[in-house]
């Protein structure tokens, strides 16, 4: 009786919001974890809409919070003398590092399944959240090739035994129905040509040491050989078929967590390499098939695993002259992170291989067995996206991209049960969607960070426990972007040399974007 009391207030007042909301607000609803989800359905969702820039002279500061704020956008001016705030924060643009390539997230088939699980309505609300240019402009879609633990099936696209030349290699139900035509409407929406990239968790059964897609497995023979060259070929039809849909992949990582498949009675998909067999296996047979195919533009990422691998898989497979040629990037993983700091491994390894773009390829919350699942309106967890956002792009990486686009309520579907959080949370009996706090939290980089936005050096008058990243973007505006972790609201200015002093304020729990043009 009590939920049935809930249900109907929850209708009453997203029926009220309809016709008496702004037009921009969150339908904030609280669940109890810390802040509030924005309630969205197939009339109605808030929107950060499009960016502008400020009139010269001016900033623009867009911010959220634990509190409630989500991207509330106010201008001020610039001052010509010092507010006498105790923490200064100068610019340093002659101090110049990485460019960005951007921002996005996974269409698995859980996320796939989860988008057409609402009506058409709420689908097109959805996707125009995440993609369009009143939304917040992901770039990059992460696409698993074939089943992963988000799926609710084992398949591949090669599932004959003994099938080398893959003449029955054919795509699943869950792309053609599913993924294809939701990658198809995101491009549609997009102001830009979307960057897909694609990873494999395994390999056939039939190429493998184990003769399953799960647990501790590789491929049989050796690089160089039949099965590896198959493997290699597979990646190549599989840019063919998607390629008949017009959809056309930016990069390829060398195949999800190489490690996972290293480990006894692992739990779902995945195929071992070490960093000496991936090496071999791109020198003698990824790379040349690549090379030779109709797509050697395709950026090959090696790693996509856990961040404190580095430097060391990095050295491996780099200094081999064979496989480093057919090399352009390094994904990694956020799941280990707090073993090692990123300056061991993120600027280690880029001082190492200056020429390789390091770029982070999966993350999500709610994967620790200490705080598991998902968590409607976890502040936490939109700080710890953002904490670890300005941390590695601090340390010369080039772009992150989230986990699954969307999930259910319990963090799935998920065949093995792994579930984990998403920043968008689909309740398909109500047809609606619940905005997290993390989406908030990666909008504040996606929004404006544009592709070729170069990291600048930014200096601070005293020590501070905000965590600050600063950028000049193509169009020569300046993006500052602050995280308050503390419970303090903590005072500041902004020193740019052509403009004078930003008079600024970072509420307690906060996140906050600011932006102006330095023309």
């Amino acid at each position: 009786i009590e939920w049935r009391y809930v249900d109907l207030l929850f209708y009453l007042y997203l029926s009220a919001c309809l016709f008496i909301c702004p037009a921009d607000d969150c339908q904030a609803l609280n669940f109890g974890h810390g802040s509030v989800v924005c309630v969205c359905n197939a009339t109605y969702c808030d929107s950060v809409g499009r960016t502008g820039l400020p009139d010269p002279g001016q900033f623009l500061s867009y911010v959220s919070s634990k509190t409630g704020s989500r991207l509330v956008k106010s201008q001020g001016q610039f001052q010509k003398n010092s507010t006498g705030a105790a923490l200064r924060i100068t610019l340093n643009p002659s101090q110049k590092y990485q460019r960005i390539k951007g921002f996005g997230g996974a269409m698995t088939d859980a996320a796939a399944m989860n988008i057409l699980s609402l009506s058409s309505g709420a689908q097109d609300q959805l996707l125009r959240q995440y993609f369009s240019p009143d939304g917040i402009e992901y770039r990059f879609v992460r696409v698993p090739m074939a089943s992963c633990d988000f799926s609710t099936r084992l398949y591949t696209y090669a599932d004959t035994p003994e099938d080398y030349d893959l003449q029955n290699f054919t795509l699943a139900e869950e792309d053609i129905h599913m993924k294809i035509p939701l990658l198809q409407r995101a491009q549609a929406l997009s102001a830009q040509p979307l960057n897909l990239f694609a990873s494999a968790w395994s390999a056939p059964a039939w190429l493998k040491t184990n003769g399953a897609l799960i647990g501790k497995g590789s491929l049989k023979g050796k690089p160089g050989g039949k099965e590896h060259k198959t493997w290699a070929q597979y990646y190549i039809r599989f840019l063919e078929e998607y390629g008949k849909y017009n959809l056309s992949f930016w990069g390829l990582t060398s195949g999800n967590e190489p490690t996972a498949g290293e480990m006894t009675n692992y739990s779902f998909q995945a195929l071992g390499f070490t960093p000496e067999t991936q090496r071999d296996w791109i020198a003698l047979d990824l790379g040349p098939g690549l090379h030779s195919s109709s797509f050697p533009q395709t950026r090959l990422m090696i790693l996509d695993d856990n961040r404190p691998l580095l430097p060391h898989w990095a050295k491996v497979v780099l200094s081999d002259v064979q496989a480093a040629r057919y090399v352009h990037g390094i994904g990694f993983h956020w799941y280990l992170n707090n073993i090692a700091p990123p300056g061991i491994t993120l600027t280690t390894t880029h001082h190492l291989y200056p020429e390789y773009f390091l770029f982070a390829t999966e993350a999500c919350a709610g994967w620790s067995p200490l705080d598991r699942g998902v968590r409607l309106g976890s502040w936490d967890r939109a700080e710890d996206y953002a904490h670890d956002i300005i941390q590695d792009l601090n340390n010369f990486v080039t772009g992150w991209t989230d986990w699954n686009l969307t999930l259910n309520q319990d963090g799935g579907p998920n065949w093995v049960k792994n579930f984990v959080d998403s920043p968008i949370i689909v309740d398909s009996s109500k047809d609606v969607f619940y905005k997290q706090p993390t989406f908030y939290s990666m909008a504040h980089f996606s929004k404006f960070l544009w592709e070729g936005s170069q990291r600048v050096g930014v200096s601070f008058s005293q020590h501070t426990s905000l965590d600050i990243s600063a950028y000049i973007r193509p169009d020569a505006s300046a993006v500052l972007i602050i995280l308050n972790r503390s419970e303090e609201e903590v005072q500041f200015e902004v020193w740019d040399q052509t403009l004078g002093f930003l008079p600024g304020s970072a509420p307690p729990h906060s996140i906050l974007t600011l932006l102006w043009s330095r023309r």
